[in-house]
């Protein structure tokens, strides 16, 4: 006979970044961030930020907490209120499934009681108008006005594969009007590091289109070589 599993696994060993950690990453955009990831860790474009410019607050920067559900349901959700710190990112997949949200007006109105900065979810979310008055940027795939379940087996704090990417409690999310990055834990302070040469790098560059470039040194490098043919 197959055992039939808990209804909710909770995880409350994990790694945190450091409020200078935190505070430094928040310098980046996510371009800044996936850069100097090599282009890798970022969601998957159907998660997307939800609203317009003038409805929510574009960016948030803090630590993720997971939350994993079977679809059509938030029980891991919801349980994972609990356990969320001030400046947390709640991070839920629900698999990917969009017959109904992961997530409304309540949900968020909770949310921002626990010091949370943001949602991103995998499924859709409902109640625009009045997430937006609540003012938690969420990130996730549209709108939906079906209602989900509560019944489980849900688990919090595990790793979770949400938008192509994997994500563990404590690894950092910086997240904007472009999308969500992922930053491992491990790979924090490597990250800040490359960023600030990233931004060093883009200034001088901006520098030189100010001042009447139009085509990159890497196009020319290529163009001024054997390697180009070309046709009359």
């Amino acid at each position: 006979m197959i055992e039939e599993p808990k209804k909710l696994t909770v995880s409350s060993s994990f790694h945190r970044p450091t409020p200078q950690q935190v505070k430094a990453l928040a310098k980046f955009s996510t371009g800044n961030v996936s850069d100097a990831l090599g282009g890798a860790s970022t969601l998957a474009t159907s998660i997307s930020f939800l609203g317009h410019s003038h409805d929510l607050p574009r960016k948030a920067v803090g630590p993720a907490l997971t939350a994993q559900n079977r679809p059509a349901d938030i029980l891991g959700t919801l349980a994972a209120m609990k356990f969320i710190e001030a400046g947390d990112i709640l991070v839920a997949t629900v698999d990917g499934y969009t017959g109904c949200a992961a997530a409304g007006d309540l949900m968020m109105g909770m949310l921002k009681n626990t010091g949370a900065i943001g949602f991103i979810t995998d499924g859709p979310v409902r109640d625009y108008q009045r997430i937006a008055e609540v003012g938690v940027p969420v990130w996730c795939k549209g709108l939906n006005p079906a209602s989900p379940h509560t019944s489980g087996p849900a688990e919090v704090g595990l790793p979770i594969n949400i938008g192509g990417q994997q994500v563990r409690t404590g690894d950092m999310i910086v997240a904007d009007f472009d999308g969500v990055v992922i930053v491992p834990f491990e790979r924090i302070d490597e990250t800040i590091i490359r960023c600030e040469e990233i931004i060093a790098a883009e200034q001088s560059y901006e520098a030189e289109i100010a001042a009447g470039r139009t085509v990159s040194q890497k196009a020319l490098s290529v163009l001024m070589t054997d390697e180009v043919e070309v046709l009359n």
